[in-house]
């Protein structure tokens, strides 16, 4: 990426596309961004601290750093509405802090139901196999593929599950998507209905009660802005 400041900034948020490190899925300790940045531990620290007090980057109570707030936020493109994205974000900020897990808004994009599931961040998970997913989809995708030995690929096991969502106004699901994650997610309406999910992403084996409640006070405080006339 080149020796420039610049370059090594962008080193370290490159270090994140990889994955999840030793620290776990999604997030990464300083030794692991030296690691794969191949930069000396003193100077990564202080780039680290640099992106933390920017937003780009966020620090857990234990030390692990995962992409930050606003990073996502200045990811976040087409698919996402300006107007919807800008009445979520006190949710996100508030949900990311209670539950120590990654906050996101999804929406799908395209002309079907089954359209592509867009994170704020730009991220696209495939809808079947995220809690967001199974909030926005109204019936089963016509491609289910495996991601992992635990993604749901039966169109009837799917089906039954949505109408289950829908009854219950939530999702939970568990490494569907990756292992070591579990994703819960709650519509976000509007007066034309559900307009979005907002959810979070937590590692297995956190207790989920707590999450649960609050992904479901998040996702109630949202107000999406009104369609223009």
């Amino acid at each position: 990426m080149g020796d420039s400041v610049a370059g090594r900034l962008f080193s370290v948020l490159d270090a994140f596309e990889a994955g999840g490190g030793s620290g776990g899925p999604g997030v990464l300790r300083l030794t692991d961004i030296a690691a794969r940045t191949g930069l000396p531990a003193p100077t990564a620290l202080r780039l680290v601290r640099e992106l933390v007090a920017w937003g780009g980057l966020e620090r857990g109570a234990d030390g692990r750093y995962r992409l930050g707030l606003r990073l996502r936020v200045l990811g976040a493109a087409a698919p996402c509405p300006r107007g919807l994205l800008d009445a979520a974000l006190p949710a996100l900020r508030a949900l990311g802090a209670r539950t120590g897990g990654h906050a996101d808004l999804a929406v799908l994009a395209g002309p079907t139901a089954d359209g592509v599931l867009c994170l704020v961040g730009g991220d696209r998970p495939p809808p079947h196999a995220t809690a967001y997913g199974k909030v926005l989809l109204a019936a089963p995708p016509a491609e289910l593929p495996r991601h992992t030995r635990h993604t749901v690929v039966s169109p009837g096991v799917l089906a039954g599950q949505l109408a289950r969502v829908r009854a219950a106004g939530l999702a939970v699901c568990a490494e569907e998507f990756r292992l070591g994650e579990v994703t819960v997610a709650a519509p976000v309406r509007g007066g034309s209905g559900t307009v979005g999910a907002l959810g979070v992403t937590v590692s297995t084996g956190v207790p989920l009660d707590r999450v649960v409640a609050a992904v479901r006070a998040a996702a109630a405080r949202v107000r999406p802005p009104e369609p223009a006339p």
